[in-house]
């Protein structure tokens, strides 16, 4: 879909007038008190993200007449007003909507308007070779009447990008993305300015990665490391910011076997991964003043003959020995290594970590809020505040000595599982045991928020982009010069 701003309302299709919480006088049009009249008969009051629509003749041509609500005025409000409006009229038969604010809004409003718009008009639609007429989208153009719009717009658009790359992945089935075609994927941010380095399997052996190796070696798919590094600084940001993306592109639990109801699900279990890339292409994208590096541990989890066993005992990159409860436990399996890797490799001072870790936290948070572990309380509040702002929220959870003992093994120095309670809490301390002495690190358990049953504000059902709009205001918020 295309956006385009205007200094006044072009011909189109379909007009839009985005109206405020408590209602309007009257709109430029001729047909204004009939449009008021049925809008209030229909209970239309500006609310943020409600809609009326109807049909009005308007300079000799019957339109049709849309009314949103930008609610209270905040730009999240005036983001749930776009995607509100695409979402009705996406396949309506609409074309091309103008869209004029009643009492005229910022030019920073109006591009939270248009990023709303098209983070709700995102679908995936490649392995679609029919559909009925009525259920493919029309909508091609947005115009929207505002100045001063452009300069916001190039950074929103470009968080856009970032969040319909995440949502791409994460949608594609586990035949077409495993981690070498996951890394090929990425390959275009190179021109944007990325750099990319890959590891192999190989290149994983010789450092000692037996963590992550033991996961992908019940797999014809080669596990990979990708690290994706982005310095808008010019060489003067210090050391880079950190973060590692969990990319299990299919994880059928090993021979620990998942149930067969639902398993199909299990292609989002690289949402962390999916996230971390899109963020690089949103801060590539804008070109953030900052210093990042991301990097995704790609592997898949299968059960051959080959595969590792509960049991089995493994030894990390860090040189700690892991006994294998559970061969469904796997993410932490691939994080551990990866953490150890980007910590030798660039001595970050920060490192988050985003993945869909466990079945648990979806049991504690269902898909409202993704849980935060940090060992650094600035650092844990610093994502919060961004996850507000973002609208990707985080919910704290505590760490500690009495959690951390659950995962002692009486023949390594760790097992990979606890007890049955607290799942997400010992999953968060088994990845602290491989984060160095004076590091800050946040660990985001996102396994609610990456997929989504029902549509939201600004997703419709299916892959949501979660974290791509964390990770990007984080950055803007503590890491750009």
């Amino acid at each position: 879909m295309e956006i385009a701003f205007a200094p006044v309302r072009p011909d189109a299709d379909t007009l839009v007038f985005a109206v405020p919480k408590g209602g309007f006088d009257a709109l430029p049009i001729s047909a204004a008190a009939t449009l008021a009249a049925g809008a209030a008969a229909a209970r239309f009051t500006g609310e943020a993200g409600g809609s009326f629509e109807s049909f009005a003749e308007e300079g000799g041509k019957v339109l049709r007449i849309v009314l949103v609500g930008t609610g209270g005025g905040s730009e999240t409000d005036f983001e749930r007003a776009g995607a509100a409006l695409t979402a009705r009229l996406l396949t309506s038969g609409a074309s091309h909507a103008a869209v004029e604010f009643f009492g005229g809004a910022s030019g920073d409003k109006a591009a939270h308007f248009a990023l709303g718009a098209l983070l709700r008009g995102w679908r995936i639609d490649t392995y679609r070779t029919r559909q009925p007429e009525k259920a493919k989208p029309t909508l091609t153009k947005l115009s929207i009447v505002a100045d001063g719009a452009d300069a916001e717009w190039q950074r929103l658009s470009a968080i856009a990008d970032g969040v319909a790359f995440a949502r791409e992945l994460v949608s594609e089935p586990a035949n077409i993305l495993y981690p070498e075609s996951f890394v090929e994927r990425c390959r275009h941010l190179e021109q944007l300015g990325v750099k990319i380095s890959v590891l192999d399997k190989a290149a994983m052996a010789e450092l000692g990665m037996g963590a992550l190796l033991g996961v992908a070696q019940g797999s014809v798919r080669e596990p990979r490391l990708l690290a994706m590094e982005w310095d808008g600084t010019n060489g003067a940001g210090g050391k880079p910011v950190v973060f590692v993306g969990k990319g299990v592109t299919f994880d059928t639990g090993g021979i620990s076997l998942k149930p067969g109801a639902g398993m199909e699900d299990m292609k989002w279990d690289m949402g962390g991964a999916g996230a971390v890339a899109g963020a690089m292409k949103a801060l590539a994208g804008r070109k953030a003043k900052a210093r990042v590096v991301g990097i995704c541990g790609l592997v898949e989890n299968m059960p051959d003959g080959n595969a590792q066993r509960p049991g089995d005992i493994v030894t990390s990159m860090s040189g700690q020995t892991i006994e294998v409860i559970n061969t469904d436990a796997e993410g932490r399996l691939v994080l551990c290594d990866v953490i150890t890797w980007a910590q030798k490799t660039y001595a970050p001072e920060v490192i988050i970590d985003l993945a869909t870790l466990t079945g648990a936290m979806i049991v504690a948070l269902g898909d409202q809020y993704a849980g935060l572990f940090a060992n650094d309380e600035g650092l844990a509040e610093d994502l919060i505040a961004a996850g507000k702002v973002a609208g990707d929220q985080l919910w704290r959870f505590p760490l500690g000595d009495a959690y951390n003992k659950l995962i002692d093994s009486p023949i390594a120095d760790m097992k990979n599982m606890g007890a049955r309670y607290a799942g997400s809490i010992t999953a968060a301390q088994f990845i602290k045991r491989f984060v160095d002495d004076g590091v800050k690190w946040a660990h985001l358990d996102i396994a609610g928020m990456v997929w989504a049953d029902k549509p939201g504000a600004t997703w419709d059902k299916g892959a949501t982009g979660y974290g791509v709009r964390l990770i990007d205001q984080l950055v803007a918020d503590k890491y750009e010069g």
